[in-house]
């Protein structure tokens, strides 16, 4: 098991640790709880302290008067521009929930960049699990993706 997010508690305080591969992300509800929780980990590891974060892994944090709220807005535009969608219009679904799709059998012709995509669209389940249908449909083609796809 790749365990990847730890939870702290001391009292009623907590503190949860995200590590992806050499970055660490840190947060909260008790400032000193987590100065001392670095400071301990700086005496085993060689940490640099980038203050609070903006942008991590794609997700981005903005400040509300109640705590953080996540957003991948700025990953979900690169990826519409890079899809070459970014003029086209929203949909209330992401995909079709009364008509079937027309199976064609030609293949798409970027193969890369169908897997490209469907990589990326992979990270916005997270904040977005209503996309997790969708783009579960579309990872289930990766190995031969056609037009329809």
């Amino acid at each position: 098991m790749d365990v990847s997010l730890f939870y702290y508690s001391q009292g009623s305080a907590c503190v949860y640790l995200l590590v992806y591969v050499d970055d660490i992300l840190m947060m909260g509800s008790d400032q000193d709880l987590v100065t001392q929780l670095v400071s301990k980990l700086s005496t085993a590891f060689k940490i640099r302290n980038l203050g609070e974060f903006g942008f991590f892994l794609g997700i981005e944090t903005v400040k509300c008067n109640d705590g953080i709220l996540l957003s991948q807005q700025r990953s979900m535009n690169d990826i519409l521009k890079h899809a070459g969608m970014a003029e086209c219009k929203e949909l209330s679904t992401p995909i079709s929930t009364s008509k079937t799709v027309v199976i064609d059998t030609t293949l798409y012709d970027d193969p890369t960049q169908y897997r490209s995509l469907a990589g990326a669209l992979q990270y916005l389940t997270i904040t977005r699990p209503d996309l997790s249908f969708a783009v579960n449909q579309l990872c289930q083609h990766m190995h031969a993706p056609t037009v329809s796809h």
